[in-house]
């Protein structure tokens, strides 16, 4: 793919850059919203991202303020709700990337 170098190079940094949580969990949330979105792999995020997860990658205009609150309300600061947003945010755009991608090579959906 033509972008491959800056696809990696996002993925890299928002996996494993330094942040607020654990890469293993930024990892996990954009393998399920990059699931989410069309791509093959990802498992449930972990909780209690989950429900928060899936909402920023199927339907993002939908999070609320409670649904911030609640995750707040169980512990955990703006930073890691900023960096788990993002990892959604990216795997649900790089799930949808590979998804178009392949309806250009005339690929079947699963």
């Amino acid at each position: 793919m033509r972008y491959d170098a800056f696809v990696q190079s996002l993925t890299d940094v928002v996996q494993a850059g330094p942040g607020h949580t654990p890469s293993e969990l930024r990892r996990a949330v954009l393998a399920r919203a990059a699931r989410l979105a069309g791509a093959r792999g990802g498992a449930p995020a972990p909780p209690p991202f989950g429900n928060y997860v899936d909402k920023v990658a199927q339907h993002a205009y939908e999070v609320t303020d409670a649904d911030v609150t609640a995750l707040q309300q169980a512990g955990n600061s703006d930073d890691v709700l900023f960096e788990v947003t993002v990892a959604a945010a990216v795997g649900a755009a790089l799930g949808r990337l590979e998804r178009g991608m392949a309806a250009l090579r005339g690929e079947e959906p699963d």
